[in-house]
């Protein structure tokens, strides 16, 4: 199996164990770090395991391979279909906007990071999501405009994540400047950047086509509320 074909169950079992917690054949990241679930197989047995791994009226996010089929004891209340898209071939090369600095965000930057993200919607992004890997920021006038960074790791891997711009500054290239500088710090390390962007996103779509980014799979995110128990 390739490292990317589970890919949430994969990250959570090799390089981000010390971000998941465990029951049976399911994983889930902390609850601070990301709503992101996942099963060994998606069974009888890998439900309820994931069952174990949530209080009622919690709500866990699954990629799965196919369409979600109703299930006892859980609501489905969101997802999207998308693209995992892969770049195998480098990171394209242009010259640097002496304009616009990159900078690395950290802890003091959290809240503005989760504002941004709340505002622009580029998934999840929860109290310690940063801690997962690198994220780059672009700031105008001390305020944060965009960001990128990594979420998921899996062996020879890195996802590029959170790729957002407030929209009072879309179009002046933050997004692709900062995308090229996460992907070349993880081509440093000798891995392969991958991302996860919905079907629908057709904008964002065509720029990850011209950073060499294509579409390896689709994921079906799956978003579902376990249910109250009733006597």
């Amino acid at each position: 199996m390739h490292p990317l074909d589970n890919v949430i169950w994969e990250a959570l079992t090799t390089r981000h164990a010390q971000f998941s917690e465990r029951h049976d054949q399911a994983c889930r990241f902390t609850r601070d770090i990301s709503l992101l679930s996942a099963f060994l197989e998606p069974t009888e047995r890998g439900y309820q395991s994931l069952e174990g791994l949530a209080t009622a009226g919690e709500t866990l996010g699954l990629f799965l391979d196919t369409p979600y089929e109703a299930r006892r004891g859980w609501s489905h209340v969101g997802g999207a279909p998308l693209f995992q898209m892969i770049c195998e071939d480098g990171v394209p090369q242009s010259r640097p906007d002496d304009a616009v600095k990159v900078v690395e965000l950290g802890g003091p930057d959290v809240s503005e990071m989760r504002e941004l993200a709340a505002l622009t919607k580029p998934g999840p992004f929860a109290q310690r999501t940063r801690q997962l890997g690198t994220f780059l920021g672009i700031r105008v006038e001390g305020r944060l405009v965009a960001m990128a960074g990594e979420r998921m790791k899996v062996p020879g891997h890195t996802e590029v994540s959170a790729v957002c711009t407030h929209p009072d500054h879309v179009g002046k290239g933050y997004a692709r400047t900062l995308m090229m500088e996460v992907m070349r710090r993880i081509r440093r390390r000798h891995e392969t950047p991958f991302l996860h962007v919905r079907q629908d996103n057709v904008g964002a779509i065509g720029l990850y086509r011209k950073l060499g980014f294509r579409e390896r799979k689709v994921v079906h995110y799956t978003m579902l509320q376990k249910e109250e128990v009733t006597s």
